[in-house]
């Protein structure tokens, strides 16, 4: 027997937290009748689930390494028809979403999965899973500019930290800056540096945990190893 949210996550419908909603939202019915109680338990072999009227069963896992290139979308779907992820995968893994997101305009490593409490484990902030960013910056960075970054600036009511910070390189127009971040919040390398006001001119996230961008060519992908899988988890 399985929570309704667990079954709901693991059968790729959404993270465990986005299903609650469509709990909530009576959007789920099992064996008939619509189920807005969290917590109530199911057996995948035997009970009917739907979700929107859909019948929900539990496919495979697949978790998937992406190198996503600037000016496409971390979502399933977009209104104004922008280029999104998915468009970067086999048509049969539609239903596989973002771990995370990256912004438009970055790019590097993210994971796509079906895997609802994968996804859940590496975003979460109490987990605190370390990814590591490349930024071109306009203009000269000190390296105690990067000080500050590590003990943490305040950027519109919100406390902005970075775990590590280090100059690779400076001149007079531009600074290539690494980045370890633990929780990731909104564009929080980008708004780092509006606090010294400069600007990031790119932005490359080249490792989440233990595994590394390397040599995964943007808008390509390859599936995470049993090995990867569990050295993520274990990190956390």
């Amino acid at each position: 027997m399985l929570r309704l949210q667990k079954f709901l996550a693991e059968a790729g419908v959404a993270s465990r937290r986005a299903a609650e909603l469509l709990i909530r939202d009576g959007k789920v019915e099992v064996n008939g009748s619509v189920v807005r109680e969290l917590g109530t338990k199911v057996n995948p072999d035997a009970d009917r689930i739907l979700v929107d009227g859909q019948r929900v069963q539990i496919k495979r896992k697949i978790y998937v390494a992406l190198h996503k290139p600037p000016g496409y979308l971390c979502t399933r779907s977009d209104e104004r028809n922008r280029p999104i992820i998915g468009e970067l995968l086999p048509k049969e893994w539609g239903s596989l979403y973002p771990v995370g997101r990256l912004d438009r305009d970055s790019e590097g490593l993210i994971f796509v999965t079906n895997d609802g409490d994968f996804a859940l484990r590496l975003t979460h902030p109490r987990y605190g899973i370390r990814k590591k960013y490349l930024a071109i910056v306009t203009g000269r960075v000190e390296p105690k500019q990067l000080t500050r970054f590590t003990e943490g600036v305040q950027h519109l009511g919100e406390l902005l930290k970075a775990e590590k910070a280090r100059l690779i390189d400076a001149n007079n127009t531009r600074s290539l800056v690494q980045l370890e971040l633990a929780e990731g919040k909104n564009r929080e390398v980008r708004r780092l540096f509006e606090t010294l006001g400069m600007v990031v001119e790119r932005l490359q996230r080249i490792q989440i945990g233990p595994i590394k961008l390397a040599e995964l060519k943007p808008g390509k992908w390859r599936t995470l190893t049993e090995t990867e899988i569990k050295s993520l988890l274990a990190k956390l």
